[in-house]
């Protein structure tokens, strides 16, 4: 039965059907990490454009980002002690939910856009003590209105960076290159 089955595989019809069986499975996969790297839909569309453009500071509302592995999300109480002073929250529709969930005390559920495996140990207060700018990674915040990822993360884009980073001293290329610095 085998010899069979793999006398026909030989056959051009069987060749055929095999490299349809191929490209459907290559098709599925590389759609699996396209959807990987998508934005989910926030409870909030919030405009990081209009908070940038007032002069906040990314690490006013996402303080973490100095003291740890996590940026961290402003909590509901940040975010109103700055909007009930303004007139325009208690009409906007884009407000809307953060006005009623501050009133029911109901937590939003905010979506995470940039995440890593599990097997990947990021942490941002590395990077900010090394100098590095949230834009370097994040991209532009004054040029889009909902937080996308403007890059795939992915280790060789990390690991470009890092590369970069090391320049020509070979020890800091070692320690920034090596497996451990962030698979642990």
């Amino acid at each position: 039965m085998f010899k069979r089955l793999f006398d026909w595989l030989r056959q051009p019809l069987g060749l055929i059907a095999v490299g349809i069986v191929l490209l459907t499975v290559f098709s599925l996969a590389a759609y699996g990490i396209f959807l990987t790297q998508q934005s989910s839909a926030q409870p909030i569309q919030f405009p990081h454009r209009t908070h940038v453009g007032f002069g906040i500071q990314c690490l006013y509302c996402h303080p973490g980002a100095a003291r740890g592995p996590s940026a961290g999300i402003p909590s509901q109480a940040k975010c109103w002690g700055c909007h009930q002073q303004i007139a325009k929250t208690q009409t906007s529709a884009l407000l809307a939910p953060l006005k009623q969930a501050v009133e029911s005390g109901t937590p939003i559920q905010w979506v995470p856009v940039a995440m890593v495996p599990d097997f990947v140990q990021f942490n941002h207060r590395a990077h900010v003590a090394a100098g590095q700018n949230c834009e370097d990674c994040h991209g532009d915040m004054t040029l889009v209105t909902i937080a996308e990822n403007p890059q795939v993360f992915n280790m060789g884009w990390c690991l470009d960076c890092h590369r970069k980073a090391a320049g020509e001293d070979e020890a800091k290329l070692l320690k920034l290159a090596d497996c451990g610095t962030c698979h642990y």
